[in-house]
Parts: structure tokens; sequence; C-alpha cells
């Protein structure tokens, strides 16, 4: 027999009972009010930051307000009845977030500087094991605050600068993260990883192309300004820094594709900065614009690949296994940063046909505000040139000084009406575009190994220069500006003139005088002296340089004739004729303004400029004569 469940009666509160037994009975849990309560007991203290007034720390009594009104809140939420208390409820159950303390600007920047100082001396002492803490030192570089925001970008420069390994990392590929390597192979991919992701998120920290893309940006215009002068400084700065050549490569790359892009309207100390490359001491082969000279051995004996059945026999696992110690062999080369030699010289290979196709097309497009610049580089550069671009800058060469001589000559079909550029006319400077065609030319010469079998080999014939310098002796001794540099007046020790050295020959700096010097020298003075000048050239400019040196300021003079003691000491017997009045080797009159040297008849002459000079107004200069004649006057000998 089934039983009957007895229904369960609910008991009613009488409408006049009061409710304040049990306060929110009817719209509370009583569970859930318990659950909420705070397990410790209730701190009387304020944990709040205090905040410095004028009248010392006190309590934050905005937040103070604050809570209070979110405490009185919550009381109007929880008493509430009807429909205001269905949406207090449903707002009260969740927990709302703690307000942000509003600290002040001091205090900010204070807390910052202590996490930076953290963070820093974590990562600057164990950079493996807290790599990963370069996070937050990229969380406090996008704070609002601009303080903060300087000392977090400044803080990155220094742990980078100190962190950074010296070789470069790349990217891992796909066959990277899949190959199986060591633990400690493994550790070291994970730093370089998390350090490469970390620099290229930092805002205003880029990779080593985007930097240099901004150097090469400030360099592009032909009035440079202070930071672009800083700039080129940096880039000579990493030239001559820069062992493997990576860095030079990428800059000398980009610097040439800017010019061309400019159409060469820069300024001439972006091209000098070419000089400041570590191959013109370090690169030992020879190049063109398009072809590097490797040493005999290595092309005469390329290696070869064994045939199968003289190669060491191997199962599959070895070869794997061998060629997984290949690549851990070569990251942990990298790692050691050892830098290698071939890597280095191809680089330093392909920057040096950057720079002689920059410099070639400043040539050919006759450039002429960059002339110097670039005669200059390349007479540097002579001894990294091989015979196959040889000739073509002799042929340019040539051109330039027919062009000199050319715009020297009065033009009978100008009318005077024609424009004249008056800009180019003011840069260009054909004596001093003539003298250092001739320097270059020489230079070119001089810096193969073996000047006479490459002279021969080439079919080469200076003498086109030779003949040139001669017709512009005496012209240049009527130069009043022969004493100038091309960019500014007197030089500041212009006292220097009689021993020109490398500080002498800055680019583009050196006086007439000093790059006629340097001409003369090439001419009568080269390395294989005693054998390769004939008499009848040492003759001829000595007793032009004699008559040019009546004319000549004093400085210049005294430095042409220190020239002419050393020529006299080394061709003592080849030019002793010309101050011998009573033996005369040539018949006829000398030409002074002869087309050709050798036809000028030099031993018809006799060099009484001398006696002039003894008179000279400045005792340096009579000095300077009577050790000219101590080398070719010959003393009787005593009976």
């Amino acid at each position: 027999m089934a039983v009957e469940r007895t229904t369960k009666r609910r008991r009613l509160s009488p409408p006049n009972e009061s409710k304040s037994a049990v306060p929110g009975f009817a719209q509370w849990d009583i569970e859930q009010n318990y659950e909420q309560r705070s397990r410790k007991g209730k701190k009387d203290k304020s944990e709040k930051l205090l905040v410095r007034t004028t009248d010392g720390w006190k309590e934050n009594q905005r937040l103070k307000e604050a809570e209070r009104k979110d405490v009185d809140g919550d009381a109007d939420s929880f008493l509430a009845s009807g429909d205001e208390g269905e949406d207090s409820g449903v707002a009260d159950v969740e927990p709302k977030a703690a307000p942000m303390p509003l600290l002040s600007t001091k205090e900010q920047i204070r807390q910052a500087k202590e996490d930076m100082a953290r963070v820093a001396g974590h990562v600057s002492e164990d950079p493996e094991e807290n790599i990963a803490q370069l996070s937050q030192l990229g969380q406090l570089a996008q704070s609002e605050n601009l303080t903060v925001k300087k000392l977090a970008l400044g803080t990155q420069l220094a742990v980078y600068k100190d962190i950074i390994p010296g070789y470069r990392i790349r990217p891992q590929s796909k066959e990277d993260m899949q190959a199986k390597v060591s633990k400690d192979v493994r550790k070291l991919r994970d730093y370089e990883q998390t350090l490469l992701a970390g620099y290229k998120d930092v805002p205003h920290f880029n990779c080593r192309n985007e930097l240099i893309a901004l150097v090469v940006r400030k360099l592009s215009t032909r009035n440079l300004s202070a930071d672009g002068r800083k700039c080129a400084e940096a880039l000579e700065q990493l030239f001559r820094d820069d062992e493997e050549g990576h860095a030079s490569l990428e800059a000398v790359g980009q610097l040439t594709r800017m010019m061309k892009g400019k159409n060469f309207q820069i300024n001439e100390i972006v091209l000098n900065t070419f000089l400041h490359l570590r191959l013109l001491s370090e690169f030992t082969h020879k190049a063109s614009t398009n072809h590097i000279d490797k040493d005999d051995h290595q092309d005469a004996q390329p290696r070869k690949k064994l045939a199968k059945k003289d190669r060491e026999h191997r199962t599959k696992r070895e070869r794997k296994v061998m060629k997984e110690r290949k690549v851990v062999a070569k990251e942990m080369q990298e790692a050691d940063a050892v830098v290698s030699y071939e890597d280095r010289d191809k680089n330093q290979a392909e920057t040096l046909k950057l720079v002689f196709v920059a410099y070639f097309r400043i040539l050919k497009a006759r450039v002429q505000h960059h002339m110097g610049a670039v005669l200059e580089g390349l007479a540097k550069y002579s001894h990294l040139i091989n015979q196959d671009f040889f000739g073509d800058v002799l042929e340019v060469l040539k051109d330039l000084i027919s062009e000199a001589e050319a715009s020297l000559l009065p033009d009978d079909d100008d009318d005077g009406e024609e424009e004249v550029d008056i800009d180019a006319a003011a840069e260009r400077n054909v004596t001093r575009e003539s003298l250092l065609c001739i320097i270059t030319a020489f230079a070119l010469l001089q810096g193969q190994h073996d000047v006479a079998k490459s002279a021969n080999t080439l079919s080469l014939d200076l003498n086109f220069f030779i003949t040139h310098l001669y017709r512009t002796l005496l012209p240049l001794a009527l130069n009043p500006d022969i004493e100038l540099s091309a960019k500014s007046a007197h030089l500041s020790d212009p006292n220097g003139l009689a021993t020109p050295t490398a500080k002498d020959t800055k680019v583009n700096v050196a006086t007439t005088t000093v790059l006629l010097l340097r001409s003369l020298h090439s001419v009568l003075l080269p390395p294989t002296a005693t054998k390769s000048v004939p008499p009848v050239r040492i003759a001829a400019f000595t007793k032009q340089l004699m008559s040019a040196s009546l004319h000549l300021p004093q400085k210049s003079a005294i430095a042409v004739l220190s020239l002419l003691r050393e020529v006299t000491k080394t061709h003592a017997g080849k030019v002793a004729a010309l101050w011998n009045t009573e033996e005369r080797r040539g018949d006829g009159v000398f030409d002074a303004t002869g087309a050709a040297v050798e036809s000028s008849n030099p031993f018809a002459a006799t060099v009484w400029e001398g006696e002039l000079l003894k008179l000279h107004f400045d005792p340096r200069v009579r000095e300077a004569v009577l050790g000219v004649e101590q080398n070719v006057v010959v003393k009787p000998e005593g009976r």
C-alpha cells in the first residue's frame, strides 16, 4: 500500500513582522554573504600610499572619498528593492576591479627607475637566463610619461650594447627549428632568437640595414647640415672598425645607389668616406668594376671531387650525423665571433668593385665638383686596380686633360651672348684637375708590382702627361693662387710646402704648389729613377724649374728648389753640364715653350737663374740655391 507523501507547509511571516532581525533575507543569500566575508581580522591601518604635499606626507583624501562613495554605492544597491534591486544585484555579483593608485609624476619616475635598474642588472649579470625580462623594458618604453619613455630607451640602448654579440644573428628557418641539436646549441638558439625578437620590437631601434639607410638619407644633399656631417663621421668610423666587411659592404652599396639616384649631386664629403675603408690596407687582390683578380694557385688548383670508388664508405646515419656536426661547428664558430678571412676578402672585393663603379661613373659623367675627390681617390686605390681597368682610367684622364686645355683657349665663335654657368666655372679649377690627372696616372703605374713589366705589357705611354706638365710649368709660376687651396685660403702652416707628406695630401685640400711637387716627384724621381728617366727630360725640367723659381712666391720657390736639390743629387751626372758655361753639349737655342720635352734642346742653355736667386730677399731661398749647386759643381782636385 502506497504511503502518501505529506505536503510540507511553509511558514509565512505576518505583514507586520519586522525585517530588521535578518537584514536582506529576501534579497540576499546568507551563505553567499558568509562566503564573501573576509577570513582575516579587519585591519585598521591604511595600506594606501601617502601623497607628498606642502605640509608633508598625508593620506590621499581623493582615494578615501572615492572608497567611501563605493561603499555607499554598494550599500544603496544592496538595500534597493524592485527593479532597481534586480539591476544592482547583477552588478554586485561580479567583483569590481580595484582602482589604480594615482601616483604623482615624481613617484612614477622613481618607481620606473627602480624597475629599470633591477631588470638591467639581471639581464647584464646573466643574459641567457634573464633574456625574457627585456620585454619589461619594452613595456616601460610605451609609457605615456615622456621622461619614463626616454629613460627606458636609454636603458635598452645600454643593455643591448652590453649583451649583443659580435656576430650576426639571423632568423631561424623551418629546417633549423625542426633539426635535432644538442641542449647547449638549443639554449644558445633560444637566447639569440629572443634577443633578436626583442631588438626588433623596440620602437626607435632598427636592424643594421635600416640604421644605415637613415644615415645615408642624411647625406643625400649638396649642403650638409651639422647632423649630416656627424653621419659622415659615423660612416668613417664604421669603415675603420669593421673587421668582417659586412656592414661596410651594405653601407657602400646604399651610398652608391643613392649617388646614382641623385645624379651625383651630393657633397664631396660623402665620396671622401671611401678613403677610410679597411680594404685600402688589408685587401691584397686587384680589381676592376666587374672583376677580381685572384691568386694563381687558387685558380689553378681547384678542389677536385673524389670519384665514388675513392670515397670513404659511410652509412646514411653516419652521413647525417656528420652533416649535423658541421652545422653545429659552424654555429659555434659564429658564436665565438671568429673572423673568417675568406668571408672578409669576399666582402671587401665586392665593396672595392662598388667603389670603382662609383668613381668611373663620375669620371664619365664629368661631374666637375667631384673631379678632385675622385682623382685623389683613384690615386690612393691605385695599388688595387687591375690591368683591365688600368687602360680605361688612363684614357679618361687623357680626355680630362684635353678638355682642360681646350677650356683655356679662347673661342673664336663666341659672340658673348651665350650664357655662362658661373657656379660650374667657380667650382672647376682646370689647373688642379690637370695636376691631379698626372698624379693619378703615375700613381696607377707605380701601384703595379712590376712597373716596367706592366708598362711594356700594356703598351702604356705616359709621355702625354709628361709633356702637359712641362708646358704648364711657366704658366703656373705666374698663377697668383698657386699657394691657395681648393676650398679655403692659405693653409694654416704653409711652411710644410717644402716637404709634402701624407698630412699635406688630404683630399682636395692641398695647395696647387703641393700638387705640382707631387707631379714633379712622380716624373723626375720615380722608384726606378736612375734607369728610367732620360737625361734630356731631367735637363729640360731642371732648366724650366729654375726659371719658374724667379717668379714664384718665396715659400713655393723654397719648395721647388728643395725638390731640385733631390733631383741634382740623384741625377748629378745628367744635369751637371747646365752649370758649366764653357762646355755645351747641344747646338742651337733652347726652346722653353716647345710642344715636346725632347725637342726643347735643354743642353744648349745654361742655368743663369741661379745667380739671380742668390740675390733673393729671402735668406732661405739663397740657402736653397747654394744647396742645389753643391750637388752639380765639381770642385777642382788638389794636386
